[in-house]
């Protein structure tokens, strides 16, 4: 009874997913794919936005069981919209980063999910954050997470670097999930992409008949 409780738990609702941020000069973009899975295997939604928006200008993306980054994001939003009224003014990046650092430590027993939190903030500027399972924290000027970026690694690193402008770090990203939504059979549906800069927040959705197409044909 007890194996059989364990193994319906891992095979829940799943971001099995791709998802990316990178700095560019003077703002950061953030992404994913669209698809949530049940197991690994069969995909119960092609249409899930994992860009979830916590503040002005302040973003996470989600990977592992739904429900669990659900739930810490929910409560992370909630921390910030109390510290933002408290202290009168916005809070930094840092802040939300370690706001679900601490959730994510504090019921590392119980969670299965990651998050990469990226920003701008009038202190720091563009920033980037991966809170990893069981609540590591790790500033990174690019990252990615999910079932997918293991297709993508030796893109990323081929491809990015530092000072891009806007459209090169947009495209750097379309292109990175576009590859990974090709091989990953979990990651998929529409690119999903925040764009942040001191001047606000910007959304953009590739459907996935726009995507870029590489040697899959």
């Amino acid at each position: 009874m007890e194996k059989h409780y364990t193994d319906s738990k891992v095979k829940g609702v799943s971001t099995g997913t791709t998802i990316l941020a990178a700095i560019f000069d003077g703002g950061v973009v953030i992404g994913s794919d669209s698809r949530a899975s049940i197991g690994g295997e069969y995909v119960s939604s092609k249409t899930i936005n994992k860009v979830i928006q916590v503040h002005d200008r302040i973003f996470c993306c989600m990977a592992g069981s739904l429900a669990d980054a659900q739930a810490v994001i929910k409560s992370a939003k909630s921390h910030l919209s109390f510290h933002s009224v408290q202290m009168e003014s916005p809070p930094l990046v840092i802040a939300a980063a370690s706001v679900l650092k601490e959730l994510c430590y504090k019921n590392k027993d119980e969670l299965q999910a990651g998050f990469l939190t990226a920003g701008w903030d009038s202190k720091k500027g563009p920033q980037v954050y991966v809170v990893s399972l069981g609540g590591m924290l790790i500033s990174q000027q690019v990252t990615i997470g999910g079932s997918g970026s293991t297709y993508i690694y030796g893109y990323v690193d081929a491809k990015y670097k530092p000072n891009m402008t806007r459209e090169e770090c947009l495209q750097f990203a379309t292109n990175a999930l576009a590859l990974a939504m090709g091989r990953d059979n979990v990651s998929g549906g529409v690119a999903h992409l925040v764009v942040i800069t001191e001047k606000g927040v910007e959304h953009v959705v590739v459907p996935g008949d726009k995507l870029p197409r590489f040697n899959d044909e």
